[in-house]
């Protein structure tokens, strides 16, 4: 059972939580500061509610909030939800500004409590898995460094790593523009018997044709004007390792054909030479290019695509990876915060859900360069969704059908009418429960549901089942 940290002075509130909350999480409670701050050194509970007016300055807020910065400063990702009341806005949000998750102001209703509780518990759960499966593989600073996710598209390229990395076959690697890749490629050589040996990467549509072949495959002196010397090139320096073939689909039919018999003969010739020399290098090759579309069309060799393909790794685009998103974003601000020295801690909720409404066609890339740009604009310890570059959540569902334009700017093309369907429905259902700061009868009546429709509805959509 998940714990949970509360701390306020009143013992009638403390009573109330417990009792409708201790079914669902074990409860810690504390009346003030020091208690609270030795359960949680005790039990480092991943989210707690924190009341803003404890003693000895019950009618003020410097020690909930000093409470605030102790707690952060020991477990920065715990989630704090800070209760207030209608007259302590301001000091909520200085909370908020100083890294508090949320805040709900009393009386509290506890279905209403219960809402926030459950998002707050099930972020701290992904953050927690996310950590320790990439413990289970090395860590930070592994092989595997970088590569990051735990939805199932990327838990099925973590186990197909694991399987192929030891074995040494060709391997490719299909993926938008800025999926990973190359981190892939990496992983692989790091995971490989070869680890010793180089990884030598290149990239084929960023060399002019003329020049690739004997980038690819070196020089002898005066094969053409400029050679002045012997050359070796990429293939040659990957022996004993890894050749990564970066953006292979751009390669000419002519190189496609002596790459192919490279990959026969384990053998190349220089331009300009005529001897064959023998090379040990393990082949993995990566295209943003349609595979099967481009040996349909001619532009690709198919019995190239069979000696490069024979395991092929497909990497999911970032709209697709769901809760990766606010995983990889808050990795990318803890790394940016700390590289250039700011004291960012969190995204806010307008951030966090304008994050997850973009559609990313820069995908991994795009959105660490938005988050470095959010790191150096923003001018508090949260990242709003300006800092981040992006339009704010109400330019989705609600604003498009405001305006009368078509539900296929929503990016829906391509599933089925029940899929769309559910996919808007729950994103009217997040959306609205963040604007009603998580208030059900708010909500339901914005809605124009019943309050059992909208707790049925969150139910169905895994956003929160009520304990009755």
């Amino acid at each position: 059972m998940e714990k949970l940290l509360i701390v306020d002075d009143s013992d009638e509130i403390r009573k109330q939580l417990k009792w409708g909350l201790g079914q669902e999480y074990k409860v810690l409670l504390a009346e003030s500061v020091p208690k609270a701050l030795e359960l949680f050194a005790a039990h480092q509970p991943k989210v707690m509610t924190l009341d803003l007016g404890l003693p000895p300055d019950a009618e003020g807020a410097t020690e909930g909030l000093r409470c605030l910065r102790e707690v952060l400063a020991l477990a920065p990702t715990t989630k704090v939800v800070m209760l207030t009341g209608n007259e302590e806005r301001e000091n909520a949000l200085q909370a908020i500004a100083l890294g508090a998750y949320d805040f709900y102001s009393k009386p509290i209703n506890l279905a209403e409590l219960k809402v926030i509780l459950a998002r707050a518990f099930h972020l701290a759960r992904l953050e927690e898995e996310n950590r320790q499966m990439h413990q289970a593989m090395g860590g930070v600073g592994s092989d595997l460094s970088g590569i990051f996710g735990q939805c199932p598209a990327m838990l099925e390229v973590f186990a197909t790593l694991r399987k192929v990395a030891s074995v040494d076959v060709p391997v490719l690697i299909l993926g938008e523009s800025g999926t990973g890749k190359e981190l892939v490629a990496r992983a692989l050589h790091g995971k490989s018997l070869r680890t010793e040996g180089p990884f030598i990467p290149i990239n084929c549509g960023a060399i002019p044709e003329t020049l690739l072949e004997s980038e690819l495959f070196g020089h002898e002196k005066g094969a053409f004007t400029g050679a002045q010397s012997r050359l070796q090139g990429k293939v040659e320096f990957a022996t004993g390792g890894t050749l990564f073939l970066d953006e292979i689909g751009e390669m000419s039919p002519l190189l496609q054909v002596k790459l192919l018999r490279f990959l026969q003969e384990r053998v190349i010739q220089r331009v300009g030479g005529r001897e064959d020399i023998p090379v040990d290098a393990r082949i993995v090759a990566a295209t943003n290019v349609d595979i099967e579309q481009a040996i349909s069309k001619g532009a690709f060799r198919e019995d190239l695509y069979y000696r490069l393909g024979v395991i092929t790794i497909t990497l999911p685009p970032l709209r697709e990876r769901g809760d990766d998103i606010h995983l990889l974003a808050n990795l990318f601000l803890r790394r940016c915060s700390e590289a250039f020295g700011r004291r960012v801690r969190g995204f806010s909720r307008e951030a966090l859900a304008a994050l997850r409404a973009y559609a990313w066609p820069g995908n991994v890339r795009e959105l660490e360069n938005k988050v470095k740009r959010a790191v150096v604009m923003c001018e508090t310890p949260l990242v709003e969704a300006q800092d981040l570059g992006l339009a704010p959540p109400e330019t989705s569902a609600a604003r498009l059908r405001d305006e009368g334009q078509p539900i296929k700017t929503l990016a829906l093309a391509g599933m089925t009418l029940r899929e769309a369907r559910a996919l808007v429905e729950k994103d009217l259902l997040v959306g609205e429960l963040d604007r009603q700061n998580g208030n059900i009868a708010h909500a339901a009546e914005a809605l124009g549901v019943s309050r059992p429709t909208l707790y049925d509805l969150l139910k169905k959509y895994g956003l929160f089942v009520p304990s009755e």
